[in-house]
Formats: structure tokens, C-alpha cells, sequence
């Protein structure tokens, strides 16, 4: 018995140490040595924090810095958030070659402080943060590894033609909150993004709907613009979008053409605080409407069903038009809502009005 527990005790020891070992591998992302990783602790600034149970992540963030410290060179996350930074040297981050996500999320920096060059040095970048910053275009040179790119909040209102060549591995961008107008996003602007997924152009200047957009984009948020219509053929180059944001802009019936929104993939459509007087016909296949806030006075199921009076008599239940959620408040329509709608959209579990 006393061997056998010595036994046991020997080998939990022995698992210990490989599952630290296992853990360190884990920790950098790599295969690296135990004198890389007493290296990558030792040469953590003295400004920051790099956890020595996780040093490929290196926090400086909330640290009132003025200029970005000397990057360790097996550092794969770096949080440089919230700072008084103004640019991002080329200097500070030629040892950062392996990093994934870079965060420098409001700080002060500006065109003139991205150094040519900067970013071209991170082959395996594939998250980067700088919303809340004072760019006023989208920064040049950047890495074709991007896959997700966050420009929010800054003063962009220039996209240089070429600045997407080769970046088809970019799936998100976001330029909400920007100055863009019209004519800086166009099929120029944007060439090269041929694997976007979600684009967010929210709370900038447009007056019309963005053109130059990929066929791969599924999410569309124009949130807070001054769009007023809707060309009627405007969604043919876009096969696959399924989630529309387009609330608090100027849209208008007479803006919006029948059946512009009638589109197989659409599954959720957002139209809140605009200008429309009728409810627009949707496809069979939307599952969440938002209507809110606009002046609408009735609502009629016959006219805004998908599915004809005769064929919805045969339709069984899992056939029905699919929508779940259905928003009308601040409106003008009187309650209740008319059978006419229950009866179409049979599967409706929440009804806002």
C-alpha cells in the first residue's frame, strides 16, 4: 500500500510538470523554450503587466502613456487601450512580428503618427483596435492577415483607393461614428474585400446607400445616416444579406420601393425612427421586423403578407412565413393588431405596438 501511494504521488508529480509544460506551450502559442519564456517575462516593460501564467499577452492599457514601450518579441496580444498615445512607431513595435491582436483604442493618434511601415512588419496580425483616435482616412499599409478591422469613432472621411489590395481574409470592418459622405465608399475604395462578412458604416454622413460593396457582405449596418431611398435593384449584388440595419434615417415610402426588401436570405430587418407611412413587404423568410417610430396608421395583413390568402389556407404550420418578432411601437396604429396579420404570421411570438 505504501508503495503503491508513492507510486501514485511520483506520477501525479511527473503530470504535473508536463501539463506545465504543456500549459507554457499554450501560454506563448508557439513551441518556444524555457529561455524564451524567462526572456519574453524579462523583457516585459516596466510599464505594463505580462502575466507570467499567460506572457504572450502584454497590458498596457490605462497607463497614461504617451509613446508605445519596446514590445518583447514572443508577444501575440497587446492591449495598449486608453492611453495618450499619438503614434504608433515603427521602432516600438519591430520586435512585435508575431503578434494576432493589437488594441490601441482611444488614444490620440493621428494620420501623420502612423508611421509607414508600422504594421507591415506583422505578417499574423489578424485583430486590430483603433477606434476612438484622430485618423482622418484609413490607415495605409496595412497587413493582408487582418480579419477583423475596428476604426470607429475616429474623423475618417477618406478611403485611398487600393488601401484594401489583397485583404480578402477580412471578414469585419467598422467605420461607425466617421465622417464618410457618399463618394468615399464606392467599388474603388473598397476593392479587395472579397470575404467581408459584416461591414458597419453607422453614424457617418451617407445621403444615399453605399456602393462597391462585396457580394460576400451578410451584415449591413447604416444606422444614423441621412440615406432616403433605396435604388430598387440596389440588393441584386448582395446575395447573402441577412441582417439590415438601417434605423434613424430619412427613408420615406415613396423611398422604398415594394418589394426591395423581399429577399430570401434577409432574417432580420431594422427600419426604426424613419419616415415610412406603410409597412414595406417582407419575404417569407424574415424572422425579426423592427418598425418603431415611424408614421405608420394601420397595418393590414393582406396587403403585407408574403404568402397569397388561397395558399395560405394549405400552408401547414412549418411552411408558414417565419417572422417571430414584430416592432410597431411609435406608430399611429391603434390596437389591436388586426386578425389578418396573426393569421399570416402564425408564428409570431412577440407583437411591440
Amino acid at each position: 500500500m505504501h508503495l503503491s501511494t508513492r507510486s501514485n504521488r511520483t506520477m501525479s508529480l511527473l503530470l504535473g510538470v508536463f501539463s506545465a509544460f504543456c500549459l507554457l506551450g499554450a501560454a506563448l502559442g508557439q513551441d518556444v523554450t524555457y529561455e524564451d519564456y524567462l526572456a519574453q517575462i524579462k523583457a516585459c516593460p516596466r510599464e505594463c503587466h505580462c502575466p507570467r501564467n499567460f506572457p504572450s499577452s502584454v497590458y498596457c492599457d490605462n497607463r497614461e502613456l504617451k509613446q508605445i514601450p519596446n514590445i518583447p518579441p514572443h508577444t501575440l496580444y497587446l492591449y495598449l487601450q486608453n492611453n495618450l498615445i499619438e503614434s504608433l512607431s515603427k521602432e516600438a513595435l519591430s520586435n512585435a512580428t508575431q503578434l494576432r491582436w493589437l488594441n490601441v483604442n482611444h488614444n490620440r493618434i493621428t494620420d501623420e503618427g502612423m508611421a509607414e511601415g508600422a504594421l507591415e512588419a506583422m505578417p499574423q496580425l489578424l485583430q486590430l483596435y483603433m477606434g476612438d483616435n484622430l485618423l482622418t482616412s484609413v490607415p495605409v499599409g496595412l497587413p493582408s492577415s487582418l480579419e477583423q478591422l475596428q476604426l470607429s469613432s475616429n474623423r475618417i472621411s477618406k478611403i485611398p483607393a487600393g488601401v484594401f489590395s489583397g485583404m480578402d481574409r477580412l471578414s469585419l470592418l467598422d467605420l461607425q461614428g466617421n465622417k464618410l459622405l457618399d463618394d468615399a465608399v464606392t467599388e474603388v475604395s473598397l476593392k479587395g474585400l472579397g470575404g467581408l462578412v459584416q461591414m458597419n458604416l453607422a453614424k457617418n454622413q451617407l445621403s444615399s446607400m453605399p456602393t462597391g460593396l462585396p457580394p460576400s457582405t451578410t451584415q449591413l449596418f447604416l444606422d444614423g445616416n441621412n440615406i432616403q431611398g433605396i435604388p430598387s435593384e440596389y440588393f441584386k449584388g448582395l446575395p447573402k444579406v441577412a441582417f439590415l440595419r438601417l434605423n434613424g434615417n430619412k427613408l420615406s415610402t415613396g423611398g422604398v420601393p415594394r418589394d426591395v426588401f423581399n429577399l430570401s436570405s434577409l432574417l432580420e430587418l431594422q427600419l426604426s425612427h424613419n419616415q415610412l407611412t406603410e409597412v414595406p413587404f417582407i419575404s417569407a423568410g424574415l424572422e425579426h421586423l423592427h418598425l418603431d417610430h415611424n408614421q405608420i396608421k394601420s397595418v393590414n395583413g393582406s396587403d403585407i403578407c408574403p404568402v397569397s390568402a388561397e395558399a395560405l389556407e394549405d400552408y401547414a404550420y412549418a411552411s408558414a412565413p417565419k417572422l417571430r418578432y414584430l416592432r410597431l411601437d411609435g406608430n399611429e396604429i391603434p390596437p389591436p393588431i388586426p386578425r389578418d396579420v396573426v393569421t399570416c404570421f402564425r408564428l409570431l411570438r412577440s407583437i411591440v405596438i
